[in-house]
């Protein structure tokens, strides 16, 4: 695919999340979207097929290139298991906090009740990074660096719970940290760098045998 095609698929991606981060899967749709973008109808069918196509393309452009960064992590025989737990706390934590409109279209669609085909393949996308985590976990028991007993679920649970419940319940998150947690600055500057020294510490304590 030529350079220019690759720029206009980017670009329909880059609307499609905003548009579908305010409005959610059922309360967009691809003309809205196709509108934004400035494409015709024919060109999004043409690239993504359908809405569901689209929506999925949206997700899997993102989640695929954290997993890149964490099976490039993994695969680093230079460093521990625990300094590979390190890099990828930090980069979750960027990526979560400069991608606030991808969180929200996460958050809207993975926290309905209801289940549907969308949110299956959601999950399974989602559960490609969970592996990686759970392959530097079992790196670290296997090499004697860390407890036999982790339990591998919970840890990974403690890593992305942290979030969702400050993304889910601003409510509370904000009268917690005396700040709004919608302030795009407050994130950055204080909600940043406090989540990334406490998921360390936490989950150092947890993982990493005493020397």
């Amino acid at each position: 695919m030529d350079k220019d095609k690759i720029d206009k698929k980017d670009h329909i991606l880059d609307i499609s999340e905003k548009v579908f981060s305010e409005l959610g899967y059922d309360g967009a749709s691809t003309r809205l979207i196709s509108g934004e973008a400035g494409v015709n109808m024919a060109m999004l069918n043409y690239y993504f097929g359908s809405k569901e196509g689209l929506y999925l393309a949206v997700f899997e452009r993102k989640i695929s290139a954290f997993r890149t960064l964490l099976q490039n992590i993994g695969n680093d025989d230079s460093i521990s298991s625990w300094d590979k737990m390190e890099r990828c706390i930090d980069n979750y934590v960027e990526r979560i906090i400069t991608n606030s409109c991808f969180q929200k279209l996460i958050n809207r669609e993975m926290s309905l009740a209801k289940k549907s085909g969308v949110t299956e393949k959601m999950t399974a996308i989602l559960m490609g990074n969970v592996l990686e985590f759970k392959k530097i976990i079992q790196e670290g028991i296997d090499s004697g660096l860390f407890h036999q007993d982790i339990d591998h679920e919970f840890t990974i649970l403690t890593i992305f719970g942290t979030k969702n419940y400050i993304i889910n319940s601003p409510h509370i998150s904000s009268t917690m940290l005396g700040h709004d947690i919608g302030d795009e600055a407050f994130l950055e500057s204080s909600i940043k760098p406090r989540m990334k020294v406490y998921m360390k510490r936490l989950l150092k304590s947890y993982l990493v045998k005493q020397q």
